[in-house]
């Protein structure tokens, strides 16, 4: 029987670009290409880097929880 993650992560890979679609200001090259400032000034940008942040926040605070529990 397979298991859930060898399930999902194929089925999350393959549904991933589809989700993903660029906002104007992706491709502007009035600033060689590339411009770091869009990444700040896009609410679209601070939004998953928030989520990041907080994701990674939980995820080590439910090890450390473990941890300690452990020891």
């Amino acid at each position: 029987m397979k298991t859930l993650k060898s399930v999902l992560i194929p089925w999350l890979l393959l549904i991933i670009p589809s989700v993903v679609m660029a906002h104007p200001g992706h491709g502007n090259h009035a600033h060689g290409g590339f411009s770091v400032i869009h990444y700040f000034t896009e609410p679209e940008h601070v939004l998953v880097i928030i989520g990041i942040l907080l994701t990674t926040y939980i995820a080590f605070s439910i090890k450390r929880y473990y941890a300690s529990k452990n020891t």
